[in-house]
């Protein structure tokens, strides 16, 4: 069904240039869908892995909903959706003016296209398919119900196997006789890659990465990245989730090659050079995982700051390396920016004071429901381990009470630097990117940010291994 648009700066550059590149030829499609009992269609298109609304039709006096433009539509699947959120699939791609017969009851079964043989021969694949999930769909039943009978489950694996086989040739031949249809490329795009088997070793032992490296290496084969319809199917958004998330290794400066290779495939097709910058760069704006700002900031300097980024406004392109520059002082293995404030005596204190071998930074507020939460933990993780990992913590209080700030302190013993945001020597909430508490950095003895917004409950965890990696440099 329709995905929803989340609101956010990069979605926003995205779209403002949505459709940049249409041909200007216009546009005509007209449906007839028996047994619909709304006024309205909608014709939608995928994008990546969304899907936007193109255009609306309203029944006209013959029963008819036409859909049309001055702009021819970028080739790509599109969905005629109905009012109750039900739809159907058409191809639009060279042929753009045609007319579709249908039932609301069952979008296929007795479709009629005219002025449209791309959508001809993709409805009767469409139809071939269920035809063959009908067949299919026992056989698996079967299967799950006997699954303990063993001869009954490899005769129903030999069913599917053929089914799957008859599927396969189908496409084979569909492509074949269609080289230039849409649905030719998603086939060989969505192709798997087949590996061979591995080579042996000198020592004839099986070199066990050669299957990952292969399929890596090869990965891309089957697709034309100078095609940009294949952005309005859902089939390169897909191989391009999978690939980072399966295929890279899931550290920074690996991610930023592949970030590189990949986008340097795309510059063909404008298109597929501005999706893919902008699904990297928001993926790792994103990330759940501590330490990817970094690449968010790397690709926005290299591919926005740099003028590439050619859809985006001045002001977007302002907001963006805004937001770059601001991540970029506090990431992974920077000095953490000074902090110099007052305790609770009035004296100014910086945490760069502390001598401890780790020093915790620790932005709450003594309103905060969350804070009253997660402040005792902190608490009791510092008396429990400051001498096994030579501790410290630096607190900083961004409530404006100041009493009631002192109270709190002096009441649940907070034998650590407990400091005021009130009087401070620059804007914390920039400087850390601080938009709600409570939020934890960790430090080493040089200050250098090693974790940041990281739960109490994974710290000594974080510190267990940062000293285990230590002992082997």
């Amino acid at each position: 069904m329709l995905t929803k648009i989340k609101k956010s700066l990069l979605f926003a550059l995205l779209l403002a240039s949505f459709y940049s590149f249409g041909q200007k030829e216009g546009y005509n499609i007209k449906i007839k869908l028996d047994n619909y009992n709304f006024d309205t269609l909608y014709l939608g298109n995928y994008y990546g892995s969304s899907q936007y609304i193109k255009d609306t039709a309203i029944i006209n006096s013959k029963k008819m909903f036409v859909f049309s433009g001055k702009e021819s539509l970028p080739g790509g699947v599109y969905l005629v959706i109905t009012q109750d959120k039900k739809y159907f699939e058409v191809i639009i791609d060279k042929e753009q003016y045609f007319t579709v017969e249908s039932q609301y009851d069952d979008f296929y079964k007795n479709i009629k296209i005219k002025g449209s043989s791309d959508n001809e021969v993709y409805c009767q694949f469409v139809n071939y398919n269920r035809v063959k999930y009908e067949e299919y769909s026992p056989y698996q039943k079967k299967m799950e119900a006997l699954k303990d009978n063993k001869d009954t489950v490899e005769w129903c694996k030999k069913q599917l196997e053929t089914i799957n086989n008859e599927i396969g040739d189908y496409k084979k031949k569909f492509m074949v006789e269609n080289p230039n249809h849409l649905m030719t490329m998603v086939f060989k795009s969505s192709k798997e890659i087949d590996v061979p088997t591995a080579p042996k070793n000198a020592d004839g032992s099986i070199d066990s990465l050669f299957s990952y490296r292969y399929y890596k290496l090869h990965y891309w084969d089957n697709i034309d990245f100078k095609d940009d319809r294949i952005l309005r199917t859902p089939v390169y958004h897909n191989k391009l989730d999978y690939y980072f998330k399966n295929l890279i290794i899931p550290a920074n400066d690996s991610i930023k090659i592949a970030a590189d290779e990949i986008i340097e495939k795309t510059r063909p097709s404008k298109e597929l050079f501005k999706y893919t910058v902008w699904y990297l760069t928001n993926k790792y704006e994103k990330s759940s995982i501590m330490g990817q700002d970094e690449i968010f900031v790397y690709l926005v300097e290299k591919y926005y700051m740099s003028n590439q980024a050619f859809w985006v406004t001045p002001t977007m392109l302002e907001s963006i390396s805004k937001r770059a520059m601001q991540l970029k002082p506090i990431l992974i293995g920077k000095v953490a920016p000074e902090l110099i404030m007052p305790d609770t005596s009035g004296a100014f204190v910086s945490f760069r004071s502390s001598r401890g071998n780790f020093t915790l930074l620790v932005f709450w507020d003594t309103d905060c429901g969350h804070c009253k939460v997660e402040i005792p933990k902190i608490k009791k993780f510092y008396d429990e381990n400051k001498a096994k990992y030579g501790l410290e913590v630096f607190a900083i209080d961004t409530d404006s009470d100041l009493e009631r700030w002192k109270k709190y302190v002096i009441e649940n013993k907070h034998e650590w630097i407990s400091v005021t945001g009130t009087k401070t020597n620059l804007d914390y909430h920039k400087a850390y990117d601080i938009i709600s508490t409570p939020v934890l950095f960790i430090l080493d003895k040089n200050f250098r940010i090693i974790a940041k917004h990281i739960s109490i409950e994974d710290a000594k965890g974080f510190l267990d291994n940062y000293l285990e990696k230590e002992k082997h440099k």
